[in-house]
């Protein structure tokens, strides 16, 4: 039986594990569910998954997670401190699914234990990709990615030699706006951004969907998982989300990765794996769909793709300031502090104040380093916006 933990377990890509470790629950043994304040979703799945420990990142949501799990046998703890400890518990598989920079430490704690960390947590390794990936190798871990994309670009390098690769292609849906007038962008609220035309997401990352930051986070990921240099990446726009990515070869050759736009593929490619087997999810009709297009990825429509850019080519403490940056100006849109397309403007100048800061460049990556970065970005944000009005 294995030893499975889930950090994030109340999130969209959480409760798609769990709905596939419901499905064959005599194989799994469920050491902890972490979640941030839905208390409700939580105590329900420890209960249902026998988990040994139930913690919440909200302490004022603690007495209420007890009560719902007295008389369970369940642990329950609260905070940050206590994510890393359930992280750090003994275990084969921890899938790492909390969102934002807030998963970076207990994904560092888990490495520790010389597992298999499931990473859909992308912030990691936009904020600190050499360090996560030698920490796995100082420790023996395994990551294997999450994100339908870069699951799709391993899962087409199997047997394949990086050496043979000219070229990585991630695809992007264009969120709600792909197909709006550029000038009505700058009117577009909240919950226009939040509904996506083919992914069932959570709020946060629905939004940075319609403004490319999911894809700008996903286009580091991709130089820091498979260490391809920025110029051989790529991003292309395809509107039915069905290729979620190419792998282009020096013999001229594309391998395709086609599927569902259904997380539970790639969560069940990392579950499995090494292995194949039956998943739950859709499959494809390639006659009734008739059609797969593609379209460049406008950069003046999604400046965050350049921005990406700018940050690869940068380095060091920069990937940070990016990062806390987009999270801080998501913050801001959603509260209607400012406009949709002014996320990038904040982002562009918060890279431009943090650069000139000098030091954000050639740092050396720690955690702490990377982490004090974040609380300054943010700070430098918001005081920024103040200034602003």
């Amino acid at each position: 039986m294995r030893r499975i933990t889930i950090l994030g377990a109340t999130g969209s890509i959480g409760q798609s594990t769990i709905d596939l470790i419901r499905r064959d629950p005599g194989a799994y043994d469920v050491v902890a569910l972490t979640g941030g304040s839905n208390v409700a979703q939580l105590a329900r799945d420890a209960i249902d998954l026998r988990a040994a420990v139930a913690v919440v990142n909200d302490p004022t949501a603690l007495p209420a997670l007890r009560d719902l799990l007295a008389g369970t046998g369940i642990e329950t703890a609260c905070g940050p401190d206590a994510i890393v400890d359930a992280a750090r518990r003994p275990a084969d598989w921890i899938m790492s699914a909390i969102v934002g920079a807030a998963g970076l430490p207990p994904g560092m704690a888990a490495l520790e234990q010389g597992t298999t960390l499931a990473l859909a947590n992308k912030e990691s390794l936009v904020t600190a990709g050499p360090l996560l990936m030698s920490h796995a190798a100082a420790h023996g871990a395994t990551i294997l990615p999450v994100d339908s994309e870069h699951s799709a670009v391993f899962q087409a390098l199997v047997g394949e030699d990086m050496s043979a690769v000219e070229r990585i292609v991630i695809t992007a849906s264009g969120g709600a706006f792909r197909d709006w007038p550029l000038d009505a962008l700058a009117a577009a609220t909240p919950a226009q951004a939040a509904s996506h035309p083919n992914w069932d997401m959570g709020q946060r990352i629905t939004i940075d969907s319609a403004s490319m930051f999911n894809k700008a986070l996903e286009l580091i990921e991709t130089r820091e998982f498979f260490g391809i240099d920025p110029a051989r990446i790529e991003a292309i726009v395809h509107p039915e989300s069905l290729v979620h990515a190419l792998v282009g070869f020096n013999d001229g050759a594309l391998m395709a990765h086609v599927g569902p736009p259904d997380m539970r593929h790639a969560i069940g490619y990392a579950l499995h794996w090494p292995d194949r087997r039956h998943l739950p999810v859709a499959r494809l009709d390639l006659a009734a769909i008739g059609t797969l297009s593609f379209r460049p990825a406008d950069e003046v429509r999604w400046p965050a793709l350049r921005l990406a850019r700018e940050v690869m080519a940068a380095q060091g403490l920069m990937g940070a300031v990016f990062n806390a940056a987009k999270e801080a100006a998501l913050d801001a849109f959603i509260a209607g502090r400012i406009g949709f397309m002014e996320m990038a403007d904040v982002v562009a100048h918060m890279l431009d104040v943090m650069s000139a800061q000098g030091g954000q460049h050639n740092a050396p990556l720690s955690l702490d380093t990377i982490m004090d970065t974040d609380r300054m970005t943010r700070l430098r944000v918001s005081e920024h916006l103040a200034d602003r009005g």
